[in-house]
């Protein structure tokens, strides 16, 4: 019978050779990635593709905060970065709201961009849905560089797996995350756990974007052999 610990080198065995067919398929589409097997390697391989000195932009992402690059760089004292992210318990008004969309505006200029993603396919599409449209903005056009990160949990097949993956799982906990920690209100499916494609002002699944392919290395990936994320 198989033990803990060889359950555990069999899942870390699965999710190399998953992430390896998934970053052979994004490189066919000239979009380059590495593999981290846990978020420690993935934070020393994420902060090792940032220069001293460059600005950067954030995009809303769990991910990010779980593997701790944004305070990382933050310690740094070398980087200007332009961070939209409401803090836990800051509720959304017209003047945070104001303040945040203009920190939103300037993530785009900078001359790299760190991001999450909803969802990466076996043939090399990366798969993102957002509410107000900053994260996928700067995911396809501004900064010089994009870094997205993504953990083994957001592989899937295809594309429509992809968007199945976003309307059953992420959108709902996204809103219900959002509606618990800044009171935002909440809809539908922040309440039933189920997408309804409502017309809820407060729907944070407006904007889809695929990228298939680039025509230069600007976006570069980075899997981590971990669920993270939502």
């Amino acid at each position: 019978m198989n033990n803990e610990a060889d359950i555990h080198r069999e899942e870390e065995w699965f999710n190399e050779k998953l992430a390896q067919r998934c970053l052979d398929a994004l490189k066919r589409n000239n979009i380059p990635g590495y593999y981290a097997p846990d978020r420690s390697k993935a934070l020393a391989q994420i902060l090792g593709m940032i220069p001293s000195g460059v600005t950067i932009g954030v995009g809303d992402s769990v991910t990010l905060l779980q593997v701790g690059v944004i305070e990382e760089l933050e310690k740094r004292d070398s980087h200007q970065i332009f961070n939209p992210f409401r803090k836990e318990g800051e509720d959304y008004t017209p003047a945070t709201t104001r303040e945040l969309v203009e920190v939103g505006k300037k993530a785009l200029i900078t001359d790299l961009f760190l991001t999450g993603v909803n969802a990466i396919t076996l043939d090399g599409k990366i798969v993102n849905t957002d509410g107000t449209g900053n994260r996928v903005a700067g995911l396809l056009f501004g900064p010089k560089k994009v870094i997205a990160v993504a953990g083994i949990n957001k592989i899937v097949a295809n594309l429509e797996e992809a968007v199945e993956r976003i309307r059953r799982i992420a959108a709902p906990i996204n809103a219900y995350r959002h509606h618990i920690k800044h009171g935002m209100e909440a809809p539908p499916c922040a309440v039933t756990g189920v997408c309804t494609d409502c017309h809820h002002p407060e729907r944070i699944c407006c904007y889809t974007v695929i990228v298939e392919f680039q025509e230069r290395p600007r976006i570069e990936v980075v899997i981590v052999g971990e669920k993270l994320g939502i």
